[in-house]
């Protein structure tokens, strides 16, 4: 036995362990890289020589595999090529240079670089020996490769040409389907004779695997034969039998359709194209795919409402008594469906319109829809958007893929069974698109009424009179919608209950509804109004009544509970509302309501509806720092910044130093910081808040604020106003600040919100800053008498806090 008398290769290499595959010298190899430490080796290895030291995972499944977990002989194989794939891996092409030792670990972060030293082969002195191996492995090989579906033409090639037994024997091991723990002992033998002749046993097992694969795809295919004769002679046999009038006849079929299609009097070419396909279903066979296609198509197609068509009713009297009976509130919507009725009784020609409900979750949006339909006499369907992000859902998927259907517009025409139904297409501002479409875009020739004349779904491929039907939508934020679509829709935009509409709500319409869910009686569960007021103030503050609806179900739930174990009435007061309900959510004391340095009350309008928005500042020595915290969007942050320009413009009327910007640092902070915020409209807020800390006087707690501010100081117009006030209703505020251009906004405020709420509206920082901040006297008389020229009672500014 003989060594090959090179010198021994020593290097530091990176490591890069692979899973299921293992490497030999001579060979290409290609694998994907996608690990934190693989990527860093891999990225170690171009900076270097290319090279890398590639070893086998002894369990594939571990995801960080440690030294412990890889064989610790590998290949040193040199990187050829790089692909970047889009999932953020990489394909990389290498090849086997030599076999390798693992001698160490140097490092293990951020990859791990190791020592190795190269295995030398040991050849045999018998040469003969090897001769005969290296012959009887070609022969066996081409004799394999003939054969075997798997190999690829160049690995022939390779074979050919491999001018030693080591890499002969490398080359074909390779290309075998060995298991990994067979092709890792193969790697470790450095015995060439060895290697050669345990490569040669494997090459023989395969051959009896591939003799049997073989053996066992002639029988198949004699199977197959057979199987064809026997479609050959039913094909025979179902001619005779339509000979004889003894089976299903395409042409008898053919007719009943057009029998049907005619019936409909459908326009010409509609028409036409129909009896075109019930032409194609006569020549084809009974049982062949493309008949069952254009069967399912006519089905479709006739089961249609195209003539069916529901008498509308014009009783203004009776619309109006069903939607008061069943929706409390919701004024404005019940008075657009009026017109609508009103209208359509002058001119039944009218083509249908488009409502848009915009407000927070559980205001009854959806609900009101089906009440509308009842009023006016039409068929009702819901069609939900949430989520929706592929444009077949909304137009249909063409009738020659497998599984195809109609969009879902046509599918709720076909639900409600008439041509002129009442279609809710519901969280419309919750569509989603990617790279199957835009549903949003084909909703525009839906709900334009001018188009929808002729709406063509992809699988009916026939024009659809949509100009019949009444859509109504609903959405939580009209921002979301695509202009587009959002200027085809009348949108009325709702906002959330009061304490007082919310009781009635829950008298005349929760409470029966859960008492009849839960199997009660009106005797055996009652609630006060002063038991619903303490269950909204405490457990329930929200824009609708969706939690207000499951507290009652939960209250509901304890008394059937009490009734069947002790068979005892339970009455529901105030005292015991927090043993069966558990403790307050919400307290009357809450702390914002406290005068305090640096914090201010402002207001948000989500898509839940209104919030208060509470800002805090604290000033700390330092250098100017400005830390901006709370999840805060791109405009808040600049809201931010404009506070701090202003102060320091008004650094004098304030009293506080002009270089604060440059001693002091400054963190202003909203809370709930998981929760991301975004708007202008807390520009008046971070402005009073910053104003308060720096100058360490107290604002009033009992106060919110929303405006825009402008680099002047000037208070801008906001959004949402009608929501906000209803937030500062419901958490006690007694004063409200508002932009003087929101003035006109008032008038759409509830009347409860507006008889606890003083609205005080403002031009600029320096007027909320006179009025807010006890204990600042600037400016106080002459403000007082700016307000009642304007109408508004002020409150009498306290230089004590008040609660």
């Amino acid at each position: 036995m003989s060594r090959i008398n090179n010198p021994v290769r020593l290097k530091t290499l990176p490591l890069l362990a692979l899973r299921g595959l293992v490497v030999f010298p001579g060979n290409l190899i290609h694998f994907d890289v996608g690990r934190t430490p693989s990527l860093n080796a891999l990225h170690r290895a171009m900076d270097d020589d290319q090279n890398l030291f590639l070893v086998t995972q002894k369990d594939s499944t571990v995801e960080h595999p440690l030294p412990e977990d890889w064989y610790s002989v590998g290949v040193v194989a040199h990187i050829l090529q790089i692909m970047k794939l889009p999932d953020e891996k990489f394909r990389v092409v290498a090849e086997g240079i030599y076999r390798a030792d693992m001698k160490g670990i140097i490092q293990a972060e951020p990859f791990f670089l190791a020592e190795t030293v190269e295995r030398i082969d040991r050849n045999t002195n018998n040469a003969d020996k090897a001769i005969a191996l290296e012959r009887e492995l070609r022969t066996r090989f081409e004799e394999y490769e003939k054969e075997s579906p798997v190999i690829p033409p160049d690995v022939l090639s390779k074979v050919q040409k491999a001018d030693s037994l080591s890499l002969l024997s490398d080359t074909i091991a390779h290309a075998l389907s060995i298991t990994l723990e067979g092709k890792q002992a193969l790697l470790e033998m450095v015995t060439v004779t060895r290697r050669a002749e345990r490569v040669l046993n494997y090459l023989a097992h395969e051959q009896k695997i591939l003799d049997i694969e073989l053996d066992l795809q002639r029988k198949v295919q004699e199977n197959i034969d057979d199987n064809q004769k026997d479609y050959f002679l039913r094909e025979q046999l179902r001619v005779i039998n339509d000979e004889l009038g003894e089976d299903d006849n395409p042409q008898e079929e053919a007719e009943e359709y057009r029998i049907g299609i005619k019936s409909l009097h459908l326009e010409e070419d509609i028409e036409k194209k129909l009896l075109k396909e019930c032409s194609k279903l006569s020549k084809m066979p009974v049982g062949s795919h493309e008949a069952t296609v254009v069967r399912t198509y006519l089905d479709t197609v006739l089961a249609l409402p195209w003539n069916q068509k529901t008498e509308e009713v014009y009783n203004l009297k009776n619309a109006r008594k069903i939607l008061d009976d069943e929706h409390y509130g919701l004024e404005e919507v019940k008075e657009r469906i009026m017109e609508i009725i009103a209208v359509r009784q002058l001119s039944k020609e009218i083509k249908g319109q488009v409502v848009c409900l915009v407000g927070p979750p559980g205001v009854g949006k959806t609900s009101i829809a089906s009440s509308i339909a009842k009023a006016m006499g039409r068929k009702y369907a819901r069609v939900s958007l949430g989520g929706v992000r592929d444009e077949a859902d909304i137009r249909g998927h063409r009738k020659t893929y497998i599984g195809a259907m109609m969009g879902r517009i046509m599918d709720a025409v076909n639900q409600a069974g008439s041509c002129n139904p009442f279609i809710l297409l519901d969280e419309i501002d919750k569509l989603g698109n990617d790279y199957r479409g835009d549903p949003a875009s084909a909703l525009l020739e839906v709900l334009d009424t001018e188009q929808n004349v002729r709406f063509v779904d992809h699988f009916l491929d026939i024009p659809f009179d949509l100009s019949k039907v009444v859509f109504m939508t609903t959405a939580n934020l009209a921002e979301t919608i695509p202009a587009p679509l959002y200027d085809r829709m009348d949108v009325i935009t709702l906002s959330g209950y009061t304490e007082r509409e919310k009781i009635q709500i829950a008298k005349n319409h929760l409470i029966k509804k859960q008492i009849k869910a839960n199997g009660l009686t009106v005797k055996q569960f009652m609630l006060s109004e002063t038991v619903l007021k303490a269950i909204i103030e405490g457990y329930t503050r929200e824009a609708g009544v969706r939690t207000l609806e499951r507290t009652i179900a939960k209250l509901c739930r304890k008394v059937a509970l009490e009734k069947v174990e002790n068979n005892k009435d339970l009455k529901i007061t105030v005292k015991n509302l927090e043993k069966l309900l558990g403790p307050r959510k919400y307290m009357n004391e809450d702390p914002s309501l406290v005068d305090a340095i640096g914090v201010v009350n402002g207001l948000a309008w989500t898509s839940t509806g209104g919030e208060l928005l509470p800002i805090e500042v604290s000033i700390l020595e330092g250098t100017g720092k400005v830390e901006l915290t709370g999840s805060l969007g791109d405009v808040m942050k600049e809201s931010a910044k404009i506070a701090i320009s202003i102060i320091r413009d008004m650094a004098d009327k304030l009293g506080i130093q002009k270089d604060f910007y440059k001693t002091k640092d400054i963190h202003i902070h909203a809370p709930e910081g998981a929760v991301p915020k975004e708007g202008p409209s807390a520009g008046i807020t971070m402005t009073v808040a910053l104003a308060s800390a720096l100058m360490g006087k107290p604002v009033k707690g009992s106060v919110a604020m929303t405006g825009e501010v402008s680099l002047r100081g000037k208070v801008l117009p906001i959004g949402g106003l009608k929501e906000k006030t209803m937030a500062a209703y419901m958490n006690d505020m007694e004063r409200v600040f508002i932009p003087k251009k929101n003035v006109p906004d008032i008038q759409k405020i509830d009347k409860e919100v507006l008889d606890k709420v003083q609205l005080i509206p403002v031009k600029t920082v320096e007027e909320v800053l006179e009025m807010v901040l006890v204990g600042w006297e600037k400016g106080k008389n002459k403000k007082h008498a700016y307000l009642a020229s304007e109408g508004y009672k002020p409150s009498t500014i306290s230089s004590s806090a008040e609660n």
